[in-house]
């Protein structure tokens, strides 16, 4: 296989699977991470976390690389960001100077070890490694990795809040990193070694003070969520340290409502009117609460999904037309439908941002909020709910959604449901794009299932509607016949079907 075709695209999705699952870049991968390490320390597995490709520019990987240190329990996990990268792209690293900074101020916070470098690079496989807490762009990683500092940072945190004494700082934290996205996002969990000194505390770190606004937003929406008194409130921030450009938040009780999805029952479906009933209450919220937003439409969320999703036709080319054709259906049925004012929205409405405990609901997450369609928020979740019932192979899908609509529609616009189901086809195309890993070997056949969703959703939406077809639907693509009504899933059949017709034209 060739580096040059795989990072092309011309490989397809075979291509980047080889780089990402075969032994060969594993082995050099391995070998450097080996070499970056100071003897004895032992490099255990390394785990494929997440992958995102764009075709002729480069293909980046994160794992968490399992280090043994002699002496110690176990392994501990360090996470990494490996980059294949076209020769010439213009997007590479920062210059080694501002990264050989970066490295010297770990050893000095005494967080590189047991890495002796942080950064590689493999010419020969057009590969780059940076290991965690390396990055150019977000200088307080560094420190925010280190213990100490954290004990201290902490500690000014808990004396300025004058919290109860059960709150008081540790003597000591862990450190762990919960995401490490160089150049772009950072999340860190820091645990007290004492148990009476409470629950985890986590640090969100943002560069050109969008720190400060999240944290703004994030507190005002849960002090006006907690005036309200139906149940539901936000994850309020400890803190704003304006030095480090980092948004502090306690740990939550309970469970995201993902986990409670795993056993469907009369409690989840009452968790999911909840859950409905607590976005009916964010969509209230006054845009004077909110503050200055950004304005969010239809169009944007069409182009956004566009850009996430860019490098499917290229892995998948017998599915570029459907979805090309995804798109015109939901640009010509959005022209057809009634509009309501823009309102505050969540903007990443999902089961993973939305805690349940017993009587209580808590949206977490308030990074994209902005101004936009409410419907885009209902549409999201409902689409989300369609991804979980696919991953997990479990049926219940309608009544899952139909629990969850049952709890947001008193009082709402018949007209914003509708909305929300042409947001929900859309919002499928995105989580597919962004939410299948590239490494799975059903990749193509998950990517196929989702994309044949969304077009079913415009199905049943036409069909309601009883507007005329945009173009054909999923079944069109299959043979060339008029397109037909169906259930929400598509047959097995017809996704093999899609796969066959993608591997003979590759052959």
């Amino acid at each position: 296989m060739n580096i040059a075709n795989a990072l092309s695209g011309r490989a397809k999705v075979e291509g980047i699977q080889w780089l990402l699952r075969s032994p060969a870049p594993r082995r050099a991968l391995r070998s450097q991470l080996k070499a970056l390490l100071f003897a004895p320390a032992l490099l255990g597995h390394c785990r494929l976390r997440r992958a995102k490709f764009k075709p002729g520019r480069r293909l980046r990987v994160y794992f968490d690389a399992l280090v043994h240190i002699p002496g110690s329990e176990g392994y501990c996990a360090r996470p990494i960001a490996v980059t294949w990268r076209v020769d010439g792209e213009a997007d590479r690293r920062q210059g080694g100077d501002d990264l050989a900074e970066v490295e010297a101020e770990a050893r000095r916070h005494d967080v590189a070890a047991p890495f002796r470098q942080l950064t590689a690079d493999l010419p020969e496989w057009s590969m780059d490694i940076q290991v965690s807490p390396l990055d150019a762009r977000f200088l307080q990683l560094v420190r925010l990795s280190d213990p100490r500092y954290v004990r201290d940072l902490l500690a000014g945190v808990y004396a300025a809040a004058e919290v109860a004494p059960a709150q008081v700082p540790a003597s000591q934290y862990t450190v762990t990193s919960i995401r490490y996205r160089p150049g772009k996002r950072h999340v860190l969990r820091y645990d007290p070694l004492e148990r009476a000194n409470g629950g985890p505390v986590f640090a969100k770190l943002y560069t050109g003070g969008k720190g400060a606004r999240v944290f703004r937003m994030a507190t005002q929406v849960g002090e006006w969520l907690a005036q309200q008194g139906e149940g539901v409130t936000a994850l309020r921030p400890l803190a704003y340290v304006a030095e480090d450009e980092a948004v502090l938040y306690p740990g939550l009780a309970g469970a995201p409502l993902s986990d409670h999805l795993r056993h469907p029952g009369p409690s989840v479906a009452r968790c999911l009117e909840r859950v409905g009933a607590a976005l009916h209450t964010l969509h209230r919220l006054p845009q004077a609460v909110a503050g200055s937003l950004q304005l969010h439409g239809f169009a944007a969320e069409v182009d956004g999904t566009a850009r996430a999703s860019d490098h499917i036709p290229v892995l998948l080319p017998s599915v570029g037309d459907m979805i090309g054709a995804l798109f015109d259906r939901a640009r010509a049925v959005h022209g057809r439908l009634p509009q309501e004012p823009p309102t505050f929205t969540h903007g990443d409405f999902k089961s993973d941002h939305v805690w349940v405990s017993r009587g209580r609901t808590t949206l977490i997450d308030f990074d994209t909020c902005h101004v936009a369609d409410p419907a885009l928020d209902v549409g999201k979740f409902l689409a989300h709910l369609q991804l979980w019932h696919v991953s997990h192979d479990q049926p219940g899908l309608e009544q899952a959604q139909e629990q969850f609509l049952r709890g947001y529609a008193p009082g709402v616009p018949e007209e914003r449901l509708v909305r929300a189901r042409l947001y929900e086809a859309v919002e499928l195309l995105k989580i597919a794009a962004r939410r299948v890993r590239l490494f799975d070997h059903d990749w193509a056949s998950r990517i196929v299932q989702l994309i044949c969703r969304a077009h079913t959703v415009m199905d049943d939406l036409e069909l309601a509607l009883g507007l005329p077809k945009t173009t054909p639907s999923w079944h069109g693509f299959l043979d060339g016949t008029k397109p037909r009504h169906q259930a929400i899933t598509p047959a097995a059949s017809d996704v093999a079907s899609l796969l066959a017709k993608e591997q003979s034209a590759h052959v």
